[in-house]
Parts: C-alpha cells; structure tokens; sequence
C-alpha cells in the first residue's frame, strides 16, 4: 500500500493564507525553494479539491515561478462542481467519496499519494485514518488580523510523532510527523 503525505505551509497562528500577503508570506528563501524543487516526490500524485484546483491551475497557467513542474504530475481533483474536461494537464476530475477512491488508490498506485492545499480534503482523509505523514512548514509570521484559511479547525484529536525536523533560511520550520487520530484525550 502507497503513502499519503499531508502537506500544509502555514503562519505561526496556524493560517494556510492571509489577505494581502504574498504567497509564502514573502519569506521563502533559496534553501527552502531548493528543498521544494529537490523533493523526491515531486513527480508523486498529488489530490487535491476544486478550490485548490481553481487556485493553482490558474497559477499554473500564469506560469507562476514553481507551479508549472506540476503540469507532468498526475492530479486527483475532488469536485462536484467543476466541469469536465479540467484544464491543468493531467488533471483527472474525480465525482466519487474521496476517502473510498483515495483508499483505493492508495492499493493501486505505483507510486506514494500527497496532498496540496484542500483544507477538508486533508481533514477528511486524516479523520479516516488514510495520512501516513504530516508535514507542515511553519513560516515565522502571525496573521491574527489578515489570517484565511484556519488549518486545524474541526480536525479530531490527532497524536503527532515527529520524524523529521529542519530550518529553512534561518526562519522557516519543517515539522514531519506520523499522525495517529484519537478518540479524545489520551486518559480520558
């Protein structure tokens, strides 16, 4: 059975975006655009809703300095209300349950699964027990005034194991964990 990574980049306060921010809140930084471009799974598929799809084939189609790699990758797109055909190359429209085609999928890929983006996509695959890892870049801003995007809110209780840590740029934080979804509060 294949992995599926959740990957999130947020604020400190834990937003996905903010208004009027640029994109990766303006601090990027050349180690963190080279830890992207040398990701071994960058070539993996990624899933993703419509909003997130609306959003980066759109990025995509401006040429937006990182996202055209992503034209070659195979793109799972969750939606009931996008039409077909989608135009971002690769892109499969998908109309059934996600968590019963991801857990299909993820018997039947040649290769591990991930995410981008997709806040409730992310949510109810996690919930499901389907996310092998969990990732998050923490950039070092708090955007309690122009925050989008609560990453964590109606997420269950989740156990995180950290695997994996690393500072970008001097700044931005890697956190990778194996999650585990709980009943409630461990004791309780």
């Amino acid at each position: 059975m294949q992995r599926l990574t959740i990957d999130f980049i947020i604020s400190l306060d834990g937003y996905g975006a903010a208004e009027g921010w640029p994109g990766w809140w303006g601090l990027e930084g050349p180690e963190y655009l080279g830890w992207l471009e040398g990701l071994p799974e960058k070539d993996h598929p990624i899933l993703m809703g419509a909003t997130t799809y609306r959003l980066m084939s759109a990025f995509a189609a401006s040429e937006t300095e990182g996202v055209e790699s992503l034209d070659d990758v195979p793109k799972y797109v969750f939606s009931s209300t996008l039409k077909e055909p989608l135009t971002w190359p690769n892109s499969t429209l998908v109309r059934e349950g996600a968590v019963d085609f991801v857990r299909k999928l993820k018997e039947t890929s040649d290769r591990p699964l991930r995410t981008i983006g997709s806040l409730s996509l992310c949510r109810s695959l996690l919930t499901a027990g389907l996310a092998d890892r969990y990732r998050v870049v923490i950039f070092p801003v708090i955007t309690g005034a122009t925050g989008q995007e609560r990453i964590f809110d109606g997420y269950p209780d989740v156990r995180l194991d950290l695997i994996e840590a690393r500072t970008f740029d001097d700044r931005s934080q890697l956190l990778e964990y194996i999650p585990t979804v709980l009943d409630g509060p461990p004791g309780a």
